[in-house]
């Protein structure tokens, strides 16, 4: 009995052999195919990828003739099964190897139960990088919608999608020599950036004010809205980007302003021109700005009492659940009247934040983003109103560390 073409879709690179070739892209055309209620007939490697999302309407094919016999009905294809190198996701580095620091460590809990953006500032050697590579420790699981979409931006990236890549998030780390392009995708050919292949998970710009300024720039618009939109000749396109920004830097060019344990040989002009790489719009959508200082030799030899990450854990993944639970999404996407309705402050609150605001020359994203990570504060406190102390906490981390014995004026965001 023959087939009707209407029930099915085909895709693959047909070499003049006949045989069918894997292309990329097969996820998010596997996705679009079950929604649609048809068949996929592909390569046999693509077929095993769509199977992940698609089991039993993944068919594959090595060569053009065994798609005519399916067609025509003389000889069926059998459907795909998933891949068998799916494994579960990779055990990072723990968080408790980090000696010291219970500031930065209290920081980067709640960058990870909030989904905050994250700015490490200290000499070179302190643990930003150490601390950085441990996040995805902390970070709640990957629910399957996630990692679908992770999926499917990986599938059409330059990259490709690696079965063992299921479930675990993104971590991406592009060098300080990587080009607006490659951070943000574009192209003669549009292909995601970096910002898209960190989809649903974090992006570490190590080194950050070395980057160049125009892609530094180009950070600020996914960072706003989750997505990034390449607009070409031939049309547009959009990529997710929804990510969580880590980012470290030095103090100053050589690294040792307001450092007691090194010399600084920067002047005023060099250090302000350094981090005036760092735009005022840029740091404003940063949620936390955290001081990572030099920690004394004994500390190091101490015998670790640190915290295990599977304990800081599961201290992310309740606070992450009271978020879902009450308005459906991580606290650093609260918006309008859910902004309003679970970030809403007592009185005695209230004038603390107006007094910060004030004072600091707080713009009206920087308030904004001072409820979000007080929220968050909260939850992890398990408490359902934002308390002073969740507050003050909160409006510490809206000043660019310096050093206290500064001649040079700190600059407030």
């Amino acid at each position: 009995m023959k087939a009707d073409l209407d029930t099915y879709e085909f895709v693959g690179e047909l070499a003049l052999s006949g045989a069918l070739r894997p292309v990329r892209g097969t996820l998010p055309i596997a996705i679009q195919t079950r929604h649609c209620g048809r068949q996929l007939i592909t390569a046999p490697s693509c077929a095993a990828e769509a199977a992940l999302v698609y089991p039993g309407g993944s068919l594959p094919a090595e060569h053009l003739l065994a798609v005519c016999a399916h067609l025509v009905g003389t000889q069926h294809l059998s459907p795909a099964s998933p891949p068998d190198a799916i494994e579960s996701p990779a055990t990072a580095p723990c968080l408790s190897e980090v000696r010291g620091q219970s500031g930065a460590k209290r920081a980067l809990e709640i960058a990870a139960a909030g989904g905050h953006n994250l700015l490490f500032v200290g000499p070179p050697g302190t643990g930003k990088s150490m601390l950085a590579s441990r996040l995805p420790s902390i970070l709640p699981p990957m629910t399957e919608s996630e990692s679908l979409q992770s999926a499917a931006v990986a599938s059409v990236s330059e990259i490709g999608f690696s079965a063992k890549q299921w479930g675990q998030r993104p971590f991406r780390s592009p060098h300080h020599s990587a080009s607006h392009v490659a951070l943000i995708g574009g192209g003669s050919r549009p292909r995601p950036g970096e910002v898209s292949l960190a989809h649903q998970g974090v992006l570490f710009l190590d080194e950050f004010p070395e980057f160049s300024r125009q892609a530094l720039e180009a950070l600020r618009e996914p960072m706003e809205t989750g997505q990034v939109a390449l607009s070409r000749a031939a049309g547009r396109i959009e990529y997710p980007a929804k990510f969580q920004l880590l980012a470290a830097m030095n103090p100053c060019p050589c690294g040792y302003y307001g450092d007691p344990g090194g010399e600084c040989r920067c002047t005023p002009e060099q250090i302000a021109r350094y981090r005036g790489r760092l735009s005022g719009p840029l740091l404003d959508r940063i949620d936390l700005l955290v001081e990572v200082p030099r920690i004394p030799p004994q500390q190091l030899r101490e015998a670790s009492s640190e915290e295990l990450s599977p304990q800081v854990r599961e201290r992310v993944v309740a606070a992450r659940g009271r978020q879902l639970a009450r308005g459906g999404a991580c606290n650093s996407h609260l918006q309008g009247k859910a902004l309003d309705e679970w970030c809403r402050l007592g009185e005695a609150e209230q004038t603390l934040l107006d007094t910060a605001v004030e004072r600091l020359r707080l713009s009206a994203r920087a308030y904004h983003r001072i409820l979000r990570v007080a929220r968050t504060i909260a939850d992890l406190a398990a408490s359902e109103p934002i308390r002073a102390h969740h507050l003050s906490e909160a409006i510490s981390y809206r000043r660019l560390p310096m050093s206290p014995t500064s001649a040079m004026e700190s600059r407030s965001y």
